[in-house]
């Protein structure tokens, strides 16, 4: 098995099987997310412990690019902080973005989301659950500031 295979297998299990996919309801911010190119749509929602996500999770309807992103990122960013969450999209983004990105070994399963690089019209599908975490996490930071 190549390493295209192996990528494919692992966004199809998460497509197929989403984890963390489910509404969470002691969230501290949640935000909506939605792709009108291609009508990708989900909700992330965010429990946090200080700056660390202590738990995530997801809800939509999307192509499989899309929920197999949202999947990988859920599993990727629990436990960590904002700071790390940061430093793990602007990875993932360039991943997507530049042809001659190659995965890094810190990006684990993520590193599935390489060959998406090949299809532009795709990057969206594959960033927007990044996006909307972006934008739950900022609302969470709203949120303590302003009480």
């Amino acid at each position: 098995m190549d390493l295209k295979d192996l990528y494919r297998d692992v966004i199809l299990d998460h497509n197929r099987k989403p984890r963390n996919f489910g509404a969470l309801t002691d969230a501290d911010a949640q935000a909506d997310g939605h792709n009108p190119l291609c009508g990708d749509r989900l909700t992330v929602w965010v429990r946090l412990d200080g700056q660390r996500i202590a738990d995530i999770r997801f809800e939509g309807k999307g192509c499989a690019i899309s929920t197999a992103s949202a999947s990988l990122m859920t599993e990727a960013v629990k436990g960590k902080d904002k700071a790390a969450i940061k430093a793990l999209y602007e990875q993932v983004h360039t991943l997507l973005t530049h042809q001659e990105a190659s995965a890094d070994a810190s990006l684990g399963k993520l590193a599935a989301l390489a060959g998406v690089s090949e299809f532009p019209a795709r990057v969206k599908c594959a960033t927007l659950c990044w996006h909307t975490l972006n934008a739950a996490l900022d609302r969470s930071a709203d949120a303590v500031t302003t009480e």
